[in-house]
């Protein structure tokens, strides 16, 4: 069985859960999710023999949500698994993310390689920095109600989201998986992110009512707030990342998704993953899993955690 335990790291406290002996494997969630998500790696990775470790990351569940909008940059993220990592004693680890916890994960590898010997993203595919500010581009492009446009005023998304947590996570982790996943990413006048949710829609096979009430009870003590402000600093990460424009990630990797994650289904995020070798210059598996959505490794836990143990037995750069 897994422990938590919340230790200081990085000017904040970050709540974590922990298992196993051996080598660090450091596991990223996204939003809106928590470490919970990885409840079915965390003890399979333990006991193929690694020291695993899953926080809550910055602003979510029970670490620390900073009030500042500015305090949610990709260096304060990856800032903080490095001082994780160094809090736990340990000089070297592997870094997986899901979701947002995928460029987390990335960006740690690209920025500290000699911290981070693998990296493995599910979802979503590793940067590519564009030629502009990405809610720039988004404007110029014609485009307005993009999802991470209607994130960006402050207190508008939270409203919404916290207005009936029990009904929103229900919404977001089940009631919005259908034949075009990509259309979510589009918020409609009046509407919300949400729409009109749905109370009654059966749970998949891979998610308990116990699972949900979980969610539910630990976002409504929380709020949305810091998960969000990730968001609200896209445009500011591409002016942080400069100095790694055309930068390759050269360690160990791998990238692990769903067919029908709506990430991966759209325009732009089926050229990144057709592209992966562009930046990621020693790719030992691209897997895409039949059938599967966005929250795969809570779906597909079995075929997640045989890919990452596979993953983590693929010698290391030290």
């Amino acid at each position: 069985m897994s422990s938590s335990r919340t230790i200081a790291i990085n000017g904040i406290e970050m709540f974590m859960l922990e298992q196993g002996e051996g080598p660090l494997v450091v596991l990223c969630h996204g939003w809106p999710e928590l470490s919970y998500s990885w409840r079915h790696q965390i003890p399979a990775l333990a006991a193929a023999g690694f020291h695993v470790v899953a926080p809550d990351m910055r602003g979510f569940g029970r670490t620390t949500a900073p009030a500042e909008v500015e305090a949610y940059s990709i260096f304060h993220n990856v800032g903080d698994i490095v001082a994780l990592v160094a809090a736990l004693g340990e000089k070297q680890a592997v870094v997986v993310g899901h979701d947002w916890g995928a460029p987390v994960a990335w960006h740690c590898a690209m920025f500290r390689p000699d911290i981070f010997t693998k990296v493995a993203g599910l979802s979503v595919p590793p940067p590519v920095r564009g030629r502009g500010r990405p809610l720039e581009t988004l404007r110029q492009g014609g485009i307005t109600n993009f999802y991470w446009q209607y994130f960006q005023p402050p207190g508008v998304a939270e409203a919404e989201f916290e207005r009936d947590v029990a009904l929103t996570m229900r919404t977001l982790l089940v009631g919005r998986d259908d034949a075009d996943p990509a259309a979510h990413q589009f918020v409609e006048e009046g509407k919300g992110f949400l729409g009109q949710g749905n109370r009654d829609v059966p749970l998949p096979d891979w998610l308990t009512e116990a699972d949900l009430a979980y969610f539910a009870k630990i976002y409504a003590q929380s709020g949305f707030r810091g998960g969000l402000n990730w968001y609200r600093n896209l445009d500011r990460n591409w002016e942080l990342t400069a100095a790694w424009q055309d930068a390759t990630i050269n360690q160990p990797s791998l990238f692990l998704a769903g067919s029908k994650d709506g990430v991966i289904t759209g325009l732009i995020g089926a050229k990144r993953v057709a592209e992966l070798e562009r930046v990621l210059t020693d790719l030992k598996a691209k897997i895409i899993l039949d059938g599967a959505g966005h929250w795969v490794q809570q779906e597909r836990p079995d075929e997640v955690n045989a890919a990452l143990i596979d993953f983590l037995a693929v010698p290391g750069k030290t």
